[in-house]
């Protein structure tokens, strides 16, 4: 099995390639053979090795950048969620990044019983991991189970269930070799199985099956795995009934899964994917313990709660009060017996971040983002007992967009015309991406360094590097033509092209029949005041920026779903949705948009553009699409893919068919040392209760500082 190689970047370095057969890297680490790439190259120079090397020269730079980017966050409104690609860095069994290696200042006495919060209009929603498209529950149900690898706190793949694994043909097939020993067990940490690889069959036939899934989180394998595009329309043209009570058997045959024995998997994927080993840190390739889903049934394992399930991961949820709090209990079977963990972990719902603030100022819990009212008194008063505890977050994965709504409904469920036959109109779009300063709005999250948040892409920056070291996200700002930073205005912003634009809208609608001003109707959680200022903030940016003449934002409430309440009767005009990837490829981010696909995520969920009526929108939709599909067909040539992949987005882009909104790089008062957290582009580890520093003090704004150069050293 051809290794993949764990590396660490000493200093600044260069790659240079001479056709397919040398690379060159200068100061590369490999630590699980204590040499240089240079010597990677010698020890083994065969056409294999030099072909592995190759895509390790882009992998490296990744890594480089991956720990500068930006990242979008939760959103205080309305949340989608899934999770994260990215780098395809890759440390074999038994190497990563320790905490130690990653702070600068020695912590205080650790804590032994974490207490967090959450809002709770982010409540969990459902736990089936396998289902789940939702970060909020995803982000507490990656402590619960265990996939085959994991991330560093530098995003660098580790092994977790799989402890060692790799590909011979360039990433036509993978194998990974799963540990022995590992349990699966209930709430109360009693052991009910043993974790083996036929579970990990269960699980993705779980997935691919249509009447059991209901086509959640089906695009990745779908898109990766040879014959599973095939069983899951073969699944769909079933009876329900037929579909959810078959075996594995015709899985087996039709799908490129199989588990030689008990502890080798091996995948078959529809062409070379060199990154379908980051696709190992998300869900959709989780296990599934097949007497599990015998005792509880299809539809009672779909509905499984914390007292039925089982759990293989570092904790168990041993109570669960929705609405109130959750605790998580460490696990006593945990396969991984020399990490750090919490006796438990207490995460407390809350109806606002002002709330979550008083639970922080009486010590009730140990970190809090901060809103922009608290920031700013903290801030300006150096006599405030938290003034030397502020500091800025390590930047999450998301990338937030403004997704608008093609058939939007009325609340009697009639079609609400004027909204659909003006965001149709491709001027109207355009006139929000040229004259929408988002400024303001971005003040709400970081109000010391608001453009620190813009956001110019629909891709997450960070997650792909070409080989020359370009970072994908830079290409696409690059073929946009953005204006230089200048750290006053947002780079798109062009005040003269957005007022033609606008008057070219309201000349085309109005024959349409259009009135003006547009009502555009935005919802919010009813009992989140954070949420409602950030909204009445956006209102106003409305305003100032693209006139009450021409669109008005109306702010509405929903009680405790957004998803039941405003998305599934279509209600909203738009949606602010963040989207952190969940492997190492562009596609998982722009396949999300896609036209005429059922497991587009956005698409089907939030854009609602397949039962869109205008043609002129749909035609747009069509190249889009076109773009996108011409794009994920390059497999043999990476730089290839990313630049095809880059015309997509920038298509995407400049027609307006979704805005990019911001990243969330916030303020906190915390006794968490963000930088020992696992951190990948993609991937739902990032709150994974493991390994964690902590101080019983809080961090100071010093201390803080020191780590994160400490870091962007490395």
């Amino acid at each position: 099995m051809t290794r993949i190689y764990n590396f660490s970047i000493i200093n600044t370095f260069y790659i240079g390639c001479d056709g397919a057969q040398t690379v060159r890297i200068v100061c590369v680490f490999f630590a699980n053979v204590n040499r240089t790439a240079f010597w990677a190259v010698e020890e083994k120079e065969d056409d294999t090795m030099r072909k592995s090397v190759s895509k390790l020269a882009a992998i490296v730079a990744a890594a480089a950048l991956v720990l500068s980017g930006c990242g979008g966050g939760s959103n205080s409104s309305t949340t989608a969620g899934t999770q994260s690609s990215g780098n395809n860095t890759t440390a074999a069994a038994g190497e990563s990044t320790t905490a130690a290696e990653n702070t600068a200042i020695p912590a205080g006495d650790p804590i032994k019983d974490m207490v967090t919060y959450e809002l709770v209009n982010r409540e969990m929603e459902s736990f089936n991991y396998l289902y789940t498209q939702l970060a909020s529950d995803s982000q507490v149900l990656t402590n619960c189970i265990e996939g085959l690898l994991t991330s560093d706190s530098n995003g660098v793949l580790i092994p977790a269930l799989a402890e060692d694994w790799g590909t011979e043909d360039g990433g036509l097939t993978w194998t990974f070799k799963i540990r022995q020993g590992v349990k699966w067990v209930d709430m109360n940490g009693n052991e009910k199985a043993d974790c083996t690889a036929k579970d990990f069959i269960t699980g993705m036939e779980w997935v691919l099956n249509y009447h059991k899934n209901s086509a959640a989180n089906t695009s990745m394998p779908i898109e990766m795995i040879k014959g599973a595009s095939e069983y899951y329309e073969y699944t769909k043209s079933l009876p329900a009934e037929e579909a959810q009570t078959m075996d594995e058997s015709k899985f087996l045959e039709m799908v490129g899964v199989a588990a030689p024995d008990d502890y080798t998997l091996v995948y078959t994927c529809v062409s070379e994917k060199p990154y379908f080993d980051t696709l190992a840190l998300y869900n959709c390739l989780y296990p599934a313990p097949k007497a599990l889903i015998d005792e509880l049934g299809v539809d009672g394992f779909l509905a499984m709660n914390n007292e039925n399930m089982w759990y293989n991961g570092c904790y168990t949820i041993t109570n669960y009060i929705h609405g109130n709090e959750k605790v998580l209990t460490k696990n006593p079977a945990y396969w991984d017996k020399d990490c750090t963990l919490f006796d438990t972990v207490t995460i407390k719902m809350v109806e606002s971040a002002d709330v979550a603030y008083q639970l922080y100022q009486s010590g009730e819990i140990d970190n809090i983002n901060l809103s922009e009212s608290n920031l700013n008194t903290i801030y300006n008063s150096e006599s405030n007992e938290f003034h030397d505890q502020l500091v800025e977050k390590r930047p999450t994965k998301f990338s937030y967009q403004i997704h608008f709504n093609f058939d939007k409904r009325n609340e009697d469920g009639s079609p609400d015309t004027n909204w659909n036959t003006a965001v149709a109109n491709t001027a109207f779009r355009q006139a929000w991406y040229y004259g929408l300063d988002l400024t303001p709005f971005y003040g709400r999250y970081n109000t010391i360094n608001p453009l620190k948040c813009e956001n110019n892409a629909y891709t997450m920056k960070g997650l792909v590097t070409m080989s020359d070291g370009t970072e994908y996200v830079s290409y696409v700002e690059e073929l946009l033509g953005l204006k230089e930073y200048n750290g006053e205005t947002m780079r798109r912003l062009d005040k003269e092209k957005a007022a033609e634009l606008k008057a070219q809208a309201m000349e085309e609608l109005s024959a349409k029949g259009v009135t003006f001003p547009v009502g555009v109707d935005y919802y919010v959680a009813a009992g989140n005041q954070n949420a409602i200022d950030s909204a009445t903030v956006l209102k106003q940016a409305f305003s100032d920026s693209l006139g009450d003449d021409f669109v008005v934002l109306n702010i509405k409430t929903y009680v405790s779903s957004v998803i039941k309440e405003v998305r599934e009767p279509r209600l909203a005009s738009i949606h602010i949705n963040g989207w952190g990837a969940d492997y190492g490829d562009p596609q998982n981010y722009l396949g999300q948009e896609t036209y005429g696909q059922d497991n587009a995520y956005y698409t089907v969920a939030y854009s609602n553009a397949n039962d869109a009526t205008d043609e002129e929108l749909i035609s747009i939709y069509k190249q889009y699409t076109e773009l996108v599909d011409k794009a994920n067909a390059i497999n043999d040539d990476l730089d290839a893919r990313y630049k095809a992949y880059a015309e997509a987005e920038v298509f995407f882009i400049q027609n307006a068919l979704a805005l990019p909104c911001y990243y969330d790089i916030s303020w906190q008062l915390t006794h968490v040392n963000d930088y020992t957290k696992s951190y990948a582009m993609y991937g739902i580890q990032s709150e994974k209760y493991k390994n964690w520093e902590t101080s019983v003090d809080a961090y100071t704004t010093e201390q803080y500082d020191a780590i994160a150069k400490a870091q962007a050293a490395k």
